[in-house]
């Protein structure tokens, strides 16, 4: 007798997990964890996408900016340059573009040339604020999933650890064999959505400096068109 109940509970112990299954887990999940889990998900999905897709545009930007700020001091004409190869494309093409149409409209009337200033460096740095927005655009849901990821995968967990006390009073027996796969299901809700959240905050940081880095190396471009174009003004 005593040598089947050993052999029974090494069999039981050897049909034992030796570790967690996140698929399992997520199966035997109640529906309200299980939702909460696909939806964090699908955003840790999306938020790799972003990282991505900026990665990619960050580097074709500045790849594009090298080559056009490169040739764009020693061409003769400054119109003439931004219209060779779609240069007026580029980031810095549509500051100096934005710069150059006011600086024609202003040298028509030259009457007031403290005022064509001021308006050549409110439209140029109207252009670069405008091109860092664009590169910025989708950092903000990166910015809400690291803030809120982490919260939507606790209200998870305590959906969960709920559900497991609920069956406690159910089946009238407190042991971890009731207990802890309810409470293993829940905790699995952070942890998906700590999976989430990290990468976005650190991705969003990362890509805020970067951003930041960019539209300073702008605003240096405008700020030195800005004073080449009242140079000319000054002469005429």
């Amino acid at each position: 007798m005593t040598f089947e109940i050993l052999m029974a509970a090494s069999e039981a112990a050897a049909g034992a997990p030796t570790r967690l299954n996140p698929v399992k887990l997520f199966l035997d999940a109640d529906i309200v964890v299980q939702v909460v889990m696909v939806g964090l998900l699908l955003a840790s999905i999306w938020t790799w996408t972003i990282i991505v897709s900026f990665l990619i545009r960050m580097a074709s930007v500045n790849r594009r900016c090298d080559s056009y700020e490169s040739g764009f001091w020693d061409a003769e004409n400054f119109e003439t340059y931004q219209r060779e190869r779609r240069r007026s494309e580029v980031p810095m093409g549509k500051v100096a573009g934005a710069g150059l149409a006011e600086y024609k409209r202003s040298a028509a009337r030259p009457t007031d040339p403290e005022g064509a200033r001021q308006r050549l460096g409110l439209v140029m740095n109207s252009a670069v604020g405008e091109e860092a927005d664009k590169l910025s655009d989708r950092l903000n849901f990166l910015a809400t999933v690291g803030s809120v990821a982490p919260f939507v995968g606790l209200f998870g967990t305590v959906w969960g650890i709920m559900n497991s006390f609920f069956q406690i009073g159910q089946q009238q027996n407190s042991s971890l064999a009731v207990v802890a796969p309810g409470i293993s299901e829940a905790l699995f809700a952070t942890a998906i959505g700590l999976f989430a959240a990290i990468p976005a905050v650190i991705a969003y940081n990362r890509f805020s400096h970067r951003v930041n880095g960019f539209e300073a190396r702008l605003q240096r471009f405008a700020d030195k068109l800005h004073a080449a174009f009242t140079l000319q003004l000054e002469q005429r």
